[in-house]
């Protein structure tokens, strides 16, 4: 019996020290680093539905991992049956399998610029992101061409014009463009936050109305000191009845359309269209551009000016004039 026990405990023993010493080389082979360069991060993607096991053995054949097995027991006792989020990773050339995995289980997933120009209409918004990798054309318009997600803020949106706000942002390998147009509509709501709804109210203006005055201000110029002086033009003309006379209208309805490439002749200031705003007084009947925050902001806090008129110089800058002689006089002098 006394060799029995003896015997027992020299087994229990010897399965501790045997556990101890597993989990003991568990955690020096998780957490070991595989010697690289520091700073040499590497992309690597995994493919949708791809088992740990065949993860871990494309680690290792990248030489991310030393061994595949301290990568799959730690993943089978700490994260199972949670699945390895797909995508494009950059990870540490010289990271320990513990933390491969754990980027990996986040879906820390590496994420690829977008910068979204400011004036761009939704149609040139398009091409632009289909050309970055982010879907197709076809598939942003129909995105585009779905006014559900502005709905509450603008009941009359056709579309997304206006809405896909200019910024830069930062998405994962692969993203459909829906989602980037989603993406885009969600800023929108962002920056057009509670405190611009109320100054908007407060001029008697809607946000359909404010994002439509922003997108020609952002058509006029492109000079953030000029965006307050020609809010103020339209504001004052809007205010007296007159017609706006912007040409970028034209030119949107122009192209709207077919291909335009060309300057503004005197017979398109009769193009017949409710966007030509040589015809129809007041704003026309929706955004011209997708504006950026700067013309937003013009249009909700103008300058405080009687201008009236203001014409292109030479080196793209304006000059703004309160009576309709200056305003001939400065067109002569700069548009001959």
């Amino acid at each position: 019996m006394r060799l029995l026990r003896t015997a027992l405990k020299s087994g229990l023993l010897a399965a501790q020290i045997f556990v101890l010493g597993g989990w003991f080389w568990f955690y020096l082979e998780s957490r070991a680093a595989r010697p690289a360069p520091p700073g040499a991060p590497v992309v690597f993607e995994i493919a949708r539905g791809r088992s740990v096991r065949g993860v871990a053995a494309d680690l290792r054949a990248r030489g991310l991992l030393r061994k595949s097995t301290p990568f799959i027991l730690r993943y089978e006792l700490f994260y199972a049956p949670r699945s390895l989020k797909a995508g494009e990773y950059e990870l540490p050339g010289s990271g320990s399998a513990g933390e491969i995995l754990e980027a990996i289980i986040l879906g820390k997933v590496r994420l690829h610029p977008l910068t979204i120009a400011e004036g761009l209409t939704g149609e040139e918004t398009a091409g632009f992101v289909a050309a970055a990798g982010f879907g197709t054309e076809e598939e942003f318009k129909a995105a585009f061409a779905d006014p559900a997600a502005i709905v509450l803020l603008d009941p009359k949106a056709a579309d997304l014009e206006g809405y896909l706000f200019p910024e830069s942002y930062r998405f994962p390998k692969g993203t459909a463009a829906a989602e980037v147009v989603a993406g885009m509509v969600e800023q929108f709501k962002s920056e057009f936050a509670p405190s611009r709804r109320l100054r908007a109210a407060a001029l008697g203006m809607s946000v359909r109305d404010v994002v439509i005055l922003a997108s020609l201000i952002e058509k006029e110029t492109g000079r953030p000191e000029e965006k307050p002086l020609v809010s103020s033009v339209f504001h004052n003309r809007i205010r007296l009845g007159m017609k706006l006379d912007c040409d970028p209208t034209i030119i949107y309805a122009l192209k709207k359309r077919g291909p335009f490439e060309r300057r503004l002749r005197t017979k398109d200031l009769k193009f017949d269209s409710p966007y030509n705003t040589y015809l129809h007084s007041g704003l026309p009947p929706g955004p011209i551009c997708n504006p950026g925050r700067g013309s937003v902001e013009a249009a909700l806090y103008p300058a405080e000016t009687d201008f009236l008129y203001f014409v292109a110089q030479n080196d793209r800058s304006h000059v703004f004039n309160r009576t309709f002689r200056e305003h001939s006089a400065a067109v002569l002098k700069f548009q001959r």
